[in-house]
């Protein structure tokens, strides 16, 4: 037998993929005290098997509260917790870039290695490495791709659009969208010269008056894209939307997206977020029901 198990404050993705498994759903109780230390109960008696889900955005405190489920669920009977976390916190820091960083990939991934049996995420945002176990060391560690699923939403909506990558980083994505409706594509150079502050130089292809779709894995802050939707108007662009895996930018960041042409911003479900559109449900099922095989 197998629960799955997710948190209250996003009930409706995990519901979704316990549906697509045919298997029973039961939210894990939060109280949070007034100091921010949370109290968490879960049903009694678990099942060996259990699908733990929790998108890993604003990270710090759902860490310590995934570090609790999981050392409790282990008290209550299971013998194998699966992890699906759609967004994976703490991956972008590979590497010490300055004296006396941490390097938080390695020290979040093996942390999680600590807590559960296999981890399942999407998009992760990996740079230096290949593959998600050299981050997590579990057997079982996978960074699945939403990029089949994104090309075709967006072949739904348009089959005339150019995409484009905002920078060398997001070619992997642009690519793997665009194959899957045969999409003109290309990928801009970014130059950063701080966390709000960048440079963007298209690639020469022909803009003018076409429908031009933004694709990356995440957007956080937002400058990146709309700095390209900028010059992608001055240049003769006739439209600007954008499609991305995560969603993780605030209402600020969306005011200055809008401000800058970009119309509409298409998400997964990853991230709890105004722009989700598309499901990851029936992805993250298939892979669990290899993992169960």
């Amino acid at each position: 037998m197998t629960l799955v198990l997710g948190f209250p404050d996003d009930p409706a993705p995990v519901q979704r993929l316990a549906a697509a498994l045919r298997l029973d759903y039961a939210a894990i109780e939060v109280h949070r005290f007034p100091d921010g230390e949370s109290r968490l109960t879960l049903p009694p008696a678990l099942p060996p098997t259990v699908v733990l889900y929790r998108s890993l955005d604003h990270p710090d405190a759902k860490l310590v509260e995934l570090l609790l489920a999981t050392r409790t669920a282990r008290q209550l009977g299971a013998e194998r917790i699966i992890l699906v976390s759609p967004y994976l916190c703490y991956m972008r820091q590979d590497m010490a870039f300055h004296p006396g960083e941490a390097v938080s990939q390695q020290i979040i991934g093996h942390f999680l290695a600590g807590l559960v049996d296999a981890v399942i995420t999407v998009d992760a945002h990996l740079h230096r490495i290949a593959h998600l176990n050299e981050a997590i060391p579990l057997p079982q560690a996978r960074n699945l791709s939403a990029a089949p699923l994104l090309g075709q939403f967006l072949l739904e909506q348009t089959r005339d659009a150019l995409l484009l990558g905002p920078d060398e980083e997001s070619r992997q994505w642009v690519e793997q969208v665009a194959s899957e409706g045969d999409f003109e594509f290309g990928v801009a150079d970014k130059v950063r010269h701080g966390d709000r502050q960048v440079e963007i130089r298209l690639p020469d292809l022909d803009y003018r008056q076409r429908h031009v779709v933004l694709v990356d894995d995440m957007i956080s802050s937002g400058h990146t894209l709309a700095e390209t939707a900028g010059q992608l108007y001055r240049i003769g662009a006739g439209k600007v939307d954008a499609l991305c895996t995560h969603a993780l930018y605030d209402l600020e960041a969306a005011r200055m997206l809008k401000q800058a042409g970009i119309e509409t911003i298409w998400s997964c479900d990853s991230v709890q977020h105004p722009s989700n559109t598309v499901q990851l449900a029936p992805l993250l099922a298939e892979s669990l029901t290899e993992i169960f095989n």
